[in-house]
Order: C-alpha cells, then sequence, then structure tokens
C-alpha cells in the first residue's frame, strides 16, 4: 500500500480565497485607528461610503424669507404712519424745548440780570447758532451733507448720492448760502424781533422755530431716510413755514419780516432742486414716480436720542 502525502495540498487549499469571500479592493481600503494599533477591516469601505451617501441627503429644509430690501415698497405703497408719528413727536419735543429755553432767557434777562432790553448782538449769536444747529433739540437723525464733499463735489447723504438734474449748482454753493447768506439774515432779523417785542418768547419767535424744526425734519427725511417723495412735501412746508414767519416778523417789524422773506428765494431754488430730483429718481424701471408721502418699507424711521444717531454737519 503506497501512501499519498496530502499536506501540500491541503496547505494550497487553505491559503486560497474562498469563492465567496468579500475582497477589498486596494483604493478602497479604510484604515481605522484602534488607539495604538491599526487594523484593516474590509466592511469600514462599505461604511464609509454609506455615510458619504447619507450626507449627501438634505435632512432639513431651510425656508428663506424675504427681507425688506428683496421687496419693492412701492409695488403695493402703504402710508407710513409710524414715521409720521415720529416726524410729529420730534416737532413736539424740539418746540417745547425751544419755548423752554426761552423762557428761562426771559426770567433770566428781566429777573436776574434786571435788564431793561436784550442785547441785539447777544440775540444774534443766539440766533444764528440756532440758525445752524437747531437739530440739537430734535429727537431724530437730522444728518446734513458732508460740508467738505459738497466743496469737493463728492457725495454725500442729500448730495450727489443720488441722480440729481443737470442744473444742480456747484456744492460749495450751499455752505455759502447756509453758513454766510441766509443764517447771518435770520439771526440779525430774529434780534430786530426779539430787541422790539423785549421777549425771546413770543409768537414770531416761535414761529421761526417751527420753521426750523421742520427743516429738521425735513432733512431726515431727504437726507438720511432718503424718501424721494415725501421729501417734496417737506420742502414745500419749509417754504410755507418761511413764509409764515416773516408775515409774523413784518407785523412787528416791517423791515425784519422783508429780511426774513428774501430767503424764501432761495428756499423756492431749493424746492424746485428737489422737486425735480424727485421726478428723476423712478421707483422702479418703469418710471413710476415715488408716492408723496412715507411708504412702509422704504425707510426705517428712529429716534437719534436712542441710540441710532448718525454724523451730521452745516446745514
Amino acid at each position: 500500500v503506497k501512501f499519498v502525502s496530502y499536506a501540500p495540498l491541503a496547505a494550497a487549499l487553505l491559503a486560497a480565497p474562498p469563492a465567496h469571500a468579500f475582497v477589498t479592493p486596494p483604493s478602497s481600503t479604510v484604515v481605522v485607528k484602534n488607539q495604538s494599533k491599526q487594523q484593516y477591516s474590509p466592511l469600514s469601505s462599505y461604511k464609509k461610503h454609506e455615510l458619504a451617501f447619507t450626507n449627501n441627503i438634505p435632512t432639513t429644509t431651510t425656508l428663506r424669507s424675504s427681507s425688506s430690501s428683496d421687496i419693492n415698497p412701492y409695488s403695493s405703497p402703504q402710508l407710513d404712519t409710524d414715521a409720521l408719528l415720529k416726524y410729529a413727536t420730534s416737532a413736539i419735543t424740539e418746540l417745547s424745548l425751544f419755548a423752554a429755553t426761552f423762557q428761562l432767557l426771559d426770567v433770566a434777562f428781566s429777573q436776574l440780570l434786571n435788564l431793561d432790553s436784550i442785547p441785539v448782538p447777544f440775540a444774534f449769536l443766539l440766533f444764528y447758532g440756532c440758525s445752524l444747529k437747531s437739530r440739537v433739540f430734535n429727537p431724530l437723525n437730522n444728518q446734513r451733507p458732508d460740508r467738505s464733499k459738497a466743496v469737493d463735489g463728492e457725495g454725500s447723504s442729500g448730495f450727489r448720492d443720488r441722480v440729481m438734474p443737470s442744473w444742480t449748482p456747484p456744492g460749495v454753493t450751499f455752505p455759502i448760502m447756509w453758513v454766510l447768506i441766509i443764517g447771518p439774515i435770520r439771526a440779525y432779523s430774529a434780534s430786530l424781533i426779539v430787541s422790539s417785542t423785549g421777549s425771546f418768547l413770543c409768537l414770531p419767535i416761535m414761529a421761526f422755530m417751527l420753521h426750523l424744526t421742520i427743516g429738521d425734519i425735513w432733512n431726515t427725511i431727504n437726507n438720511t431716510e432718503k424718501r424721494y417723495g415725501a421729501a417734496v412735501i417737506g420742502v414745500l412746508c419749509v417754504v410755507l413755514s418761511a413764509a409764515n414767519a416773516s408775515y409774523q416778523y413784518y407785523g412787528v417789524d416791517p423791515f425784519a419780516g422783508k429780511l426774513l422773506g428774501g430767503t424764501l428765494i432761495w428756499l423756492c431754488t431749493a424746492a424746485a432742486l428737489i422737486t425735480d430730483t424727485w421726478r428723476l429718481n423712478p421707483s422702479s424701471e418703469e418710471g413710476g414716480l415715488v408716492p408723496l408721502y412715507p411708504v412702509v418699507g422704504e425707510a426705517e424711521t428712529s429716534f437719534m436720542w436712542f441710540g441710532n444717531g448718525g454724523d451730521d454737519d452745516e446745514q
């Protein structure tokens, strides 16, 4: 009997992989680190691809809501009653502070200083300051165009930051008019009224303060909020309030009334400029004009005194 050794054949069969074995290709072999040892698992590749496929499936759906910048507020314009309420509140606040200040001055000059008349130089400086800085009594952001940028012909809030008429005066014209011409005329005419009445708190002076207050609110509408339509109505109110103050002045001192009335020439020019600017800045590409009232969504009216202020400059 001849014995045949099957040891080499058994070794070969054990060394060969079985037909049903799962062989991981080298390119998809995943190294799984387990503390200090590195182990190779054929199922790691399958789990890796399974996780990759799962991660590509969105598990949540995010809904994007349209912001105010995505919606044209003029497509269905609504009156901004909140803005109107804040305009009225700021006007009452400014006029009340002016009245209180003038009452204190009257008491100081008549009872504390025992003066029969108010010095004209003091009244001139006081009203010149009011003409340029009346907005310190207004809680809104009454930002003026930047004077240095206007002189250089650059854009700033309210000037060259929108399409403006071709006949717009050079930027240097505005500080010259407000600081060197309009301001002194206002101050001198008001000092004549105070000299005639012997009191700061009187109807003509408060009519002048109303004119300044409306001008401050108009600066908020035109420069800060850029409400081109409402700015047209606002500047017309500025003109009418100046005419009313001139009329009140004329009843006390005709010369003072004529002086203040002379500022209407510049104010009417400014009104024409604002109106033409409104025409050149339509609400849409189709050329529709912006409504002549504050519209919800075109701007946000906020009080500067409560942390929403901005830079300003001379009127």
